[in-house]
């Protein structure tokens, strides 16, 4: 490459001419290069949330039970007797696109991290996973290296996935969508924050070694498309080590429980220049950092290696003088590695040194050199080969991105799929084939294939685990317990992103107060394509207000997030795919909630309105193909209605079952419960004129739940609902071996139950 036609160092590290310039100007000089590549991965999109944070301030963030929202390395909430819960939601999009085994598993160990840097002991670990349509051999490939790689990380760290789901959609073919979702519980006293205080407290980076892997891993993975030849970028997967992790975790446990340290941060996208810096400029200090005393894997790496290396299972503590060898014998202890490498001071500067420490007496000495490099000699004369004021790093740009509703927007929703399918399915028509189409889609079709290849059972606080609406943990010691659900559908977004994201959250609150629990809490993770087209931020816009209105019609907060953006291949963008976790409270926990499980001679009572709502369905477009519409209506007064009576009717056990209705309509939810409880069912479905058999079966209309209920208690059902406002309808009984809704179908339990049952392991066959 000639000099006329060389690619500036900036523009090489992702950086725009104006964000140079801006550089340039905040220091008064050029940058080194070391400053440069901090600067670069810094203000990345991933790390900086340049795009989003206009948008992101709109959310609803504060609740009585809040005590740390967003902005922390998780959100915390009070949840009684002295203990809290901290949760958190992160994606691993590209480096699992890239490394499938290690960008799924890195992924579950930086959300364990971001939890117990906190102070909270993780318990739960969910993964909501979006992929290509599984008759695609890389997609495969994908599915299959993720899953391993959360089951590999998770079960050996010894932290239990609970939960999750599974979306198989033609728009994630190129770009998988890897969201992790972990909790974890402290004492209200153990809470610790990332931030540096108090002139001469030092930094102590604890854990594994500095390497190679993971330079330019999430930072700049996630902050730019795909095309073909993303193989090249394999080596900025990170590595995990479950086990390093799993010391880690206890080491850092007992510096909180012992109150040796200040402040805590992990070291996540960017690295140690991440970590170091904005603990600093939380607390309005400075830090001076040498790299010398940064332990390496590997011969020859250099400051910019060592600053932006996003290498695993690493932890900085800030500690005083005075505790640093109880640090350090904790360290020891639990045979984790322990290095000063920083002093904090009240210059509110952050300046790198290579050779410095030694010389001038800070605690501590270098580590011995990988084999090949010779030991670092120190100066007391020796210069910083960074010097940046410690704020300026996580101050990075703000764009106002321009926003633009795309042009094919009413051209899709007034493309109704209810006219072309009730001209193919007239009344009368036998369903039985359609039911069955739709229960071997892999995104309705058993996901056990997935979960039992997670322990999900570790702590044994789990008393209801994957496979029903909401997870459900005991709090030892309390009578309490959480429910968790992780929800998103993309279709309904990509129809109507702000009714759809109210949908979203609407599910995620209805599958919580399934369990019995009330929702207090929710985590996003924004997945949407790439933010310079003017209709991907219309979309992330309109989410942020769909969301945010649903939060605040339901009555609880958002208290944090991630956003993932440049989620594109070849030019085309993923659909928009906000994904969240809602945690509920129950505050008296005396028996397991009802299953999902039919129970035989049960009646069958469905609360709720069912409309010919077909757009975005699994019907209509899996089945079918058609893509059009518009989403079901988000109606959030009849969702708090719903919400309350649902969570009333379980906690005084009233029902035996209880099941969400959304992917497939009523007909796969009764499938569902059907296959659960290993019985039948014969209900009337009230169609005609307005609502066919076809869309009284398949469409998804919100704030429905089905029941199973003691005969006896029926009518006493259908008063409470009255009562509460909720729509109320005896669809049947749960008898025998066939699935039977009079008027559309009659098939066989043990046929659907062996297609459902068999739809993704066959794909692997």
């Amino acid at each position: 490459m000639t000099e006329t036609t060389a690619v500036p160092l900036h523009r090489q590290l992702g950086m725009t001419d104006d964000e140079l310039e801006a550089v340039i100007g905040e220091l008064g000089r050029e940058p080194t290069h070391l400053e440069l590549a901090m600067y670069s991965v810094m203000w990345s999109e991933h790390c900086s949330y340049k795009s989003s944070k206009p948008h992101l301030r709109r959310f609803p963030t504060t609740a009585p039970w809040v005590m740390v929202g967003p902005g922390e390395g998780a959100g915390v909430i009070d949840v009684g007797d002295g203990l809290a819960v901290a949760v958190r939601i992160e994606s691993h999009n590209h480096p699992s696109a890239v490394e499938p085994y290690q960008g799924a598993a890195t992924g579950v160990g930086g959300i364990i991290r971001d939890i117990f840097s906190m102070g909270a002991r993780p318990i739960a670990l969910m993964d909501p996973l979006r992929f290509g349509a599984l008759d695609d051999a890389r997609t495969r490939y994908l599915f299959e290296g993720v899953v391993s790689g959360i089951s590999g990380y998770g079960n050996s760290v010894g932290v239990p996935t609970v939960g999750g789901e599974a979306v198989f959609d033609d728009c994630y073919r190129d770009n998988p969508l890897v969201n992790v979702f972990c909790l974890g519980l402290l004492a209200h006293d153990d809470l610790v924050l990332a931030i540096a205080t108090g002139d001469g407290n030092l930094a102590v980076l604890l854990g594994s070694a500095t390497g190679r892997d993971g330079i330019g891993g999430a930072s700049v993975l996630a902050s730019a498309g795909f095309e073909d030849g993303a193989e090249h970028k394999r080596p900025s997967v990170q590595v995990g080590d479950p086990f390093e992790e799993k010391r880690l975790i206890e080491a850092c446990l007992e510096l909180y429980e012992r109150k040796l340290v200040v402040g805590v941060q992990d070291l996540g996208a960017a690295g140690i220049s991440c970590a170091a810096s904005e603990t600093a400029a939380k607390g309005g200090m400075g830090m001076d950092l040498d790299v010398a005393r940064v332990a390496r894997r590997e011969p020859g790496m250099n400051p910019v290696e060592l600053l932006t290396s996003e290498s695993q299972e690493r932890m900085l503590a800030i500690v005083t003088p005075e505790q640093l060898d109880a640090v350090l014998d904790v360290a020891e202890r639990w045979e984790i590695r322990a290095t000063v490498v920083g002093r904090v001071n009240d210059s509110g500067r952050f300046r790198v040194f290579d050779g410095y420490f030694d010389a001038i007496g800070v605690p501590g000495a270098n580590p011995t050199p990988p084999p090949g490099d010779v030991p670092i000699i120190a100066s007391s004369d020796a210069e910083p080969v960074a010097d940046v004021p410690a704020g300026s790093l996580g101050d990075g740009p703000v764009y106002q991105r321009p926003l633009a509703r795309p042009a094919d927007f009413d051209e899709i929703q007034l493309d109704d799929p209810a006219r072309e399918l009730r001209v193919r399915f007239p009344d009368g028509t036998d369903l039985g084939a359609e039911l069955l189409a739709l229960l071997s889609t892999p995104t309705i079709a058993d996901k056990s294939w997935i979960f039992r290849q997670y322990d999900h059972q570790l702590f044994l606080n789990t008393v209801v685990g994957p496979g029903s609406d909401a997870s459900v943990l005991r709090l030892k010691g309390s009578g309490k317990a959480l429910a968790l659900s992780t929800d998103g559908k993309a279709r309904f977004c990509k129809l109507d992103p702000r009714e759809g994201a109210k949908l979203i959250v609407m599910e995620a609150a209805r599958n919580v107060a399934c369990a019995g629990a009330t929702s207090k809490a929710l985590v996003n993770c924004l997945n949407f394509g790439n933010p310079e087209h003017p209709e991907v931020m219309w979309q992330f816009s309109e989410v942020v207000d769909g969301m945010s209105e649903a939060c605040v019609a339901l009555g609880f907060p958002v208290i944090g997030g991630n956003v993932s953006f440049y989620n594109e291949s070849r030019g085309d963008n993923i659909h928009p795919t906000p994904t969240v976790g809602v945690v509920g409270l129950i505050d008296s926990l005396v028996d397991v909630p009802p299953s999902i499980a039919l129970r035989d001679g049960d009646a069958i009572v469905v609360l709720g309105t069912t409309t010919a709502e077909l757009g975005g369905s699994e019907w209509a477009a899996v089945v079918h193909g058609l893509v059009g519409g518009r989403p079901p209506r988000a109606d959030l007064e009849a969702a708090s209605k719903l919400h309350d009576l649902v969570r009333a009717l379980v906690r005084d056990r009233a029902v035996n079952t209880v099941h969400d209705c959304s992917d497939g309509g009523l007909a796969v939810t009764l499938c569902e419960m059907a296959f659960a409880g290993s019985v039948g069912f014969s209900v009337e479905m009230p169609f005609g004129a307005e609502l066919s058999a076809a869309e009284a079966c398949f469409s998804e209309s919100a704030n429905r739940v089905v029941l199973g209920v003691v005969q006896s208690q029926v009518e006493v059902i259908a008063a409470r609902a009255a009562s509460a406002g909720v729509p109320v309808a005896v669809l049947g009984v749960a008898h025998g071996d066939r699935l039977i809704i009079n008027g559309a179908f009659d098939v066989s339990l043990s046929e659907a139950k062996t297609i459902w049952t068999q739809a993704i392991p066959k794909l692997f066959a």
